[in-house]
């Protein structure tokens, strides 16, 4: 979900580097029901534009994205736990869509919608300027080997488009369990104008209330593993 270029070579045409890598997966039957009976009601599709969410809603509401949400389990949990709030949820792995999406029908949420394809053309084509209250970025691909840290997601132009979707005093959350990509989440947002860390120490913070725990988290703490996050409010 980088907006970096690759340049290859003079002969064949730049490509985007992508910090996502699409996996086909099998589906389950929820998940299909999820896809074939949800995405009418919750999807939302790119080639639609920029959107005015309180008509998408019926309502104004304080609003989340929430980019990369996988299976879905800790926005379906958020949306339930915070039924005033709206939820946007963008997620490029079709499983995990059709997980959510099965989740809201069975839940019977109506403050969640979701994309399926790239987060920060989301972000740039349907979200208007200063219009969400946070962004989360929960457990992104922290990309491990050194040759491929440009696909990360967290870039100085990531925390440019966000700062610019931000309401003033919005919040910018994000999450890791690897630590030298907290690392550098941490020197990206440091260098970032128009963003003030809410950590005491200017590091990380606890982990918020609102964030909920996972399964994978769970079973990382049990084996001693951390997790880092990171809060920046928009200035």
């Amino acid at each position: 979900m980088s907006d970096q270029e690759l340049d290859t070579s003079h002969a064949r045409p730049m490509r985007t580097v992508k910090s996502f890598v699409m996996r086909a997966g099998r589906m389950t039957e929820g998940q299909k029901r999820g896809l074939e009976v949800g995405w009418p009601r919750f999807g939302m599709e790119l080639a639609d534009g920029l959107q005015n969410f309180d008509s998408v809603f019926g309502r104004q509401a304080p609003r989340t994205v929430e980019i990369g949400f996988g299976m879905g389990h800790s926005l379906l949990e958020m949306a339930a736990a915070a039924p005033e709030q709206d939820f946007i949820g963008v997620e490029v792995h079709r499983p995990g869509v059709g997980a959510l999406l099965n989740g809201l029908l069975t839940e019977q949420l109506s403050n969640v919608r979701v994309y399926s394809c790239d987060a920060l053309e989301v972000l740039r084509e349907c979200i208007a300027d200063a219009s969400l209250d946070r962004v989360l970025l929960f457990f992104p691909d922290p990309w491990h080997k050194s040759r491929h840290h440009k696909r990360r997601i967290v870039q100085p132009a990531f925390a440019e488009l966000i700062r610019s979707k931000l309401k003033i005093g919005g919040i910018l959350h994000m999450a890791t369990d690897w630590e030298p990509y907290a690392e550098h989440m941490l020197e990206i947002m440091k260098a970032a104008p128009g963003y003030r860390n809410q950590a005491e120490d200017g590091t990380y913070v606890p982990r918020p209330e609102e964030r909920p725990v996972t399964k994978f988290e769970r079973r990382g703490e049990r084996l001693g593993h951390g997790v880092w996050d990171l809060k920046f409010e928009r200035v």
